[in-house]
């Protein structure tokens, strides 16, 4: 695994929901017979192609007794099932997050919810369920999938299974990327020439996809720049001016040029750690986007459209080249010290294409 790897300046804090009772059209809550009451609130009910889909979700026990709730059948964690069943316009929509293999479970993948008690959270749906689609989408947590049960035994064995009752569902419109009507049950392609995603909200798509762009652009002018005289550009990031040195780095931009203008490029945005991104050389075109990406600017030093170009010159099939230097300074030593390495460099080709500062000087 290769990337861009530094640490973001700052992390992003998710707000949390001060009262589930401002939001507005929360689905009602189910009887309370079984002793449970899950409800499910979205935070806003129109939405536009760069909004998040979030939700509320509150599960209540009602009976007079503690209950308990196996953890991965609750968005209390990672969500890691299709939890909710989402409907666009009558029609199911496509569950496209993880799927996960477990043990059987222990005392400690239970959740206790004594009487009268209450456990809600924030989920985010559009990276989840294929919500860029304009529509008019129904959203509830799906029959059966939580279970409730007595106290875990010495033996972990669950007791027997209390029901749970149907919820109505809560209700959002959504003006999406794409027109109404839109009915590919894959992820695969959206977005963009050759582009798709995997675990990206719709306000993620919205920036991944301007990104893409902004990398495609750059990529381009880059392969302009290499057909004429090489000055203090070429050099500043890739040494002395050298033909077959300079011949094989035109070469590496036609590569990412064409594969951004004509390959299937997947963006993931599941990644969690404090990277820019990261890709496996040898699966191309699927470029996993994490923290650093996000607060990044589009265009200009360790923009997010340069951190593409660099992601797209690992694949082998592309340009095959290797994280020999991280960051201006060191990318610069490196073209004055090491041209080879620095023909072989990522950073040296994303700071090539972001041309900050900028030079047109020949």
């Amino acid at each position: 695994m290769v990337g861009k790897r530094r640490a973001a300046a700052a992390s992003a804090t998710l707000a949390v929901v001060a009262a589930l009772a401002s939001m507005a059209q929360a689905a009602p809550a189910a009887p309370a017979a079984s002793g449970v009451r899950v409800t499910v609130t979205p935070e806003r009910t129109s939405l536009g192609k760069s909004d998040e889909v979030t939700v509320a979700v509150s599960i209540t026990n009602t009976s007079s007794a503690t209950v308990y709730l196996l953890k991965w059948q609750t968005p209390f964690g990672a969500v890691e099932a299709p939890l909710f069943e989402v409907m666009r316009d009558g029609q199911p929509v496509p569950y496209l997050g993880r799927m996960v293999k477990r043990a059987a479970p222990s005392a400690d993948d239970y959740i206790a919810l004594a009487p009268g008690a209450s456990r809600s959270v924030r989920v985010e749906l559009s990276a989840l369920y294929r919500m860029d689609v304009t529509g008019a989408y129904s959203i509830r947590y799906r029959d059966g999938v939580l279970q409730l049960f007595g106290k875990p035994s010495s033996s972990h064995a669950p007791a027997p299974a209390l029901a749970q009752p149907a919820d109505p569902a809560a209700s959002v419109y959504i003006a999406g990327r794409l027109p109404r009507g839109v009915a590919a049950p894959k992820p695969l392609p959206q977005g963009g020439a050759g582009l798709g995603f995997n675990q990206c909200s719709n306000p993620q798509q919205q920036s991944v996809t301007e990104a893409f762009k902004a990398a495609q652009a750059m990529a381009q002018e880059a392969g302009a720049y290499l057909q004429g005289t090489q000055g203090p550009r070429y050099s500043g990031w890739f040494g002395a001016v050298d033909a077959a040195r300079t011949a094989n780095v035109a070469r590496h931009f036609t590569a990412i040029d064409e594969a951004f203008a004509g390959k299937p490029v997947t963006v993931d945005c599941g990644c969690r750690e404090d990277y820019y991104a990261y890709v496996f050389p040898n699966q191309p075109y699927k470029i996993y986007v994490c923290n650093a990406f996000w607060s990044a600017p589009m265009t200009g030093t360790d923009s997010k459209g340069g951190t593409l170009v660099h992601e797209m010159s690992h694949f082998t099939v592309v340009a095959g080249t290797n994280d020999w230097a991280y960051g201006h300074e060191a990318a610069a030593a490196l073209a004055a010290g090491n041209p080879e390495r620095a023909i072989d460099n990522a950073d040296s080709h994303e700071y090539f294409g972001e041309n900050t500062p900028h030079q047109d000087m020949r």
